[in-house]
């Protein structure tokens, strides 16, 4: 078993970013570091092609209980055939297969990175932990009563917890484009829905029209496990910029002079459709800062 794992849900529009996010994986982690990337079975041929011994491409058939079919519609809808109401979406499908994965890597800690992710240094799991325990991406009180979609994602994760309702926000959030989870907490989360659900924690988390599976991993951790053992948080680890239209060049430079010098790595969103030579200036200023 290795100490670190990275895991990337991507799709062909994305390849050049995922390129470039496997370069700093190969770059700033362990020679053991192995990374997966989870895609659609049409775009494999498109994500083999860079394939290396670090490099894993998983399909969504490999994961996906075979009940799930994928339906011939734009936007990857699914139709589970033991429970064909309702279809189940894309997004969801996504998250769903991300939980999967990271519940059968072989691995102490995986790190789970959005495609425009890029690493910025050397990583390994001591970033990502503190007096030995894996880190958590928790930012206390952030989601607010406005985070309606935030809000609602917290009663379903309770929901398939068994959990009481959500106490009115503030309330903690946990999504982030850079996260790291211990599969064995994945695992016993897969139980506890399971049980909970008397479902398949896959069925029973693909029914839902609204979840998160940030949200549904953080309120397992911090309601479910032993107190003693609650991770630490740690929210400085990604330098991120959620806009949706194109980061100019100076930009970019002013983005690269805000890093966080704690950070391991950044986040350009792929929505601003950012020009790959002004993200790896921000890139290359960042890294000067960390």
């Amino acid at each position: 078993m290795t100490e670190l794992a990275v895991i990337t849900p991507s799709f062909a529009p994305d390849a050049d970013l995922f390129a470039e996010l496997h370069r700093s994986v190969l770059e700033h982690t362990s020679d053991d570091t192995i990374h997966h990337v989870v895609v659609p079975a049409a775009h494999k041929p498109i994500f083999t092609r860079m394939a290396n011994r670090r490099l894993k491409v998983w399909t969504h058939p490999e994961l996906v209980p075979r009940r799930f079919v994928r339906l011939p519609t734009k936007g990857g809808v699914w139709l589970n055939t033991r429970h064909p109401w309702p279809p189940v979406r894309g997004w969801v499908m996504q998250q769903a297969v991300k939980i999967a994965i990271a519940a059968v890597v072989e691995a102490d800690a995986v790190m789970i990175a959005d495609s425009d992710v890029v690493l910025l240094r050397d990583t390994t799991i001591r970033d990502f932990s503190h007096s030995g325990r894996l880190c958590l991406y928790r930012e206390e009180g952030a989601v607010h009563s406005g985070l309606e979609r935030h809000v609602l994602w917290h009663q379903v994760a309770r929901k398939l917890l068994g959990l009481p309702e959500a106490a009115p926000p503030p309330l903690p959030d946990y999504v982030s484009p850079l996260n790291f989870w211990d599969p064995s907490v994945v695992r016993k989360m897969q139980d506890r829905i399971a049980d909970v659900t008397g479902l398949h924690w896959f069925d029973a988390f693909t029914r839902q029209l609204h979840v998160s599976e940030f949200i549904v991993y953080g309120v397992f951790v911090d309601e479910m496990l032993d107190p003693s053992s609650k991770p630490p948080s740690n929210t400085t680890i990604c330098h991120n910029s959620w806009e949706r239209t194109p980061m100019a060049m100076q930009e970019a430079l002013s983005f690269g002079e805000r890093v966080n010098p704690e950070a391991v790595a950044m986040m350009i969103s792929s929505h601003s459709q950012t020009p790959m030579d002004v993200r790896r200036a921000a890139e290359k200023r960042c890294a000067e800062k960390v």
